[in-house]
Order: C-alpha cells, then structure tokens, then sequence
C-alpha cells in the first residue's frame, strides 16, 4: 500500500495521516512524515535524496537556537556541514549538531540516500517542515529555478514559526525584526502557510499568478 503524497488544502488545520510523503521537485529531496503528534517531546521524519539530491537549495548555513538535531543515515552517504566543516556518514552512522551550530546537509554519494533526521525538543518543528514542504508541492510558481522561496514568503514562515531557524551569518535580532515587518507585507501579496503554527489560525489563501 503505498503512503499517502501531498496536495493538501492551505486552511488545513489538523495534521495530515503518518507516513504523507512530500517531493520538492526541484532538489529531489521527499520528506517522509513517520510521525505526526503535536505533543511529542521530539519531532522524527525520514528523508530521501534521489541521485544529486540537495544540490540546490539550502545553499547557506542554517542555525536552530532552541534545539538539538539529529542525523542517522539508513542507506546512502550523507556529508554534513557543520561550522563551516564537512562530515560524511555511511549507513548506521549519526550525527549530532547542537542548538544554535550552523550547518547544512548534502547527499555525499552518486546515489540515493535514507536518513532520519529528529530535533529535541519538538517545539514546532513538525508543522515547520510540514508548511515548507507543502507550499512548495502546492505553489512551485512561487519560487525560483532552483526552489528558493522569495524572502516575503520566508519572512511570513519564520516569523509564524519563530525562534525555530534562522539563516547563519546575520545576526538573528536583525532576521527576527526583518521577518516581522515583512511577514505582513507577504499576506498583503497573497503569500500564505500551508501549515500554520498550532497557536495560531492563518487567513484562507488567495490565488497568485504564475511567474512568467
């Protein structure tokens, strides 16, 4: 029986079944959503890199302060930046970036790769990646060649979802009160989430034109 894929409603509310596969067309990178519990003490997926998956998007360093992050490789290498360093793990292999440490991940072979990936704790890391994976599946016009969101659309998600990630290399109060003047400005354009935070209710979608 094969798991339930994306295409979701923007107002939904509630949390999709486990095992909902998400693909982002343009890296090849599907999100497997193993567990869907709000309440957990923390958030646990598998991701799956197709050949050259990962070599676009996430082109910078990203920061998690709140939160440790974990990745286990099933099959496949994976390589890791971590502070500006490389790390390449093999199947059964794992790493753990601690809060607040920029890193980045790629698929480290010419082949596919399994890994899981867990934050602790879970705050609203859930719903986070959730929103990520389905506007990008549900509105692929609204980001660029290589699946970069525009920064009107980053801004609403990071400043929705909070204290969760932050880009490396600007200071994060400078990214918080950049996200909270533009995230309104975003609505206004017709940008919304997806998935939105458990605490609050986003407005319904309006339809956007396709770039040309």
């Amino acid at each position: 029986m094969r798991s339930p894929m994306c295409r979701m409603d923007f107002a939904m509310q509630s949390l999709p079944p486990a095992g909902t596969r998400i693909r982002n067309d343009f890296n090849g990178e599907t999100f497997i959503f193993t567990h869907m519990d709000d309440e957990a003490d923390e958030v646990r997926s598998e991701v799956f890199l197709e050949r050259g998956g990962m070599l676009t998007g996430t082109g910078r360093q990203h920061l998690h302060p709140n939160a440790d992050e974990e990745f286990i490789v099933q099959t496949g290498m994976l390589r890791i930046m971590v502070d500006g360093s490389w790390h390449t793990l093999g199947p059964g292999e794992g790493l753990v970036v601690t809060r607040g440490t920029p890193h980045l991940f790629r698929n480290g072979h010419d082949g596919k790769t399994l890994f899981t990936a867990k934050f602790r704790p879970a705050h609203d890391f859930l719903r986070l990646f959730l929103n990520m994976s389905m506007n990008i599946a549900n509105n692929p016009s609204w980001y660029d060649a290589k699946g970069e969101p525009p920064l009107l659309l980053q801004a609403l998600a990071l400043h929705a979802f909070r204290g969760h990630a932050y880009g490396h290399g600007i200071p994060i109060w400078v990214q918080k009160l950049l996200f909270a003047v533009l995230g309104p400005v975003a609505l206004l354009k017709g940008y919304r989430l997806a998935m939105p935070p458990r605490s609050r209710r986003q407005p319904q979608a309006k339809p956007r034109a396709a770039k040309s």
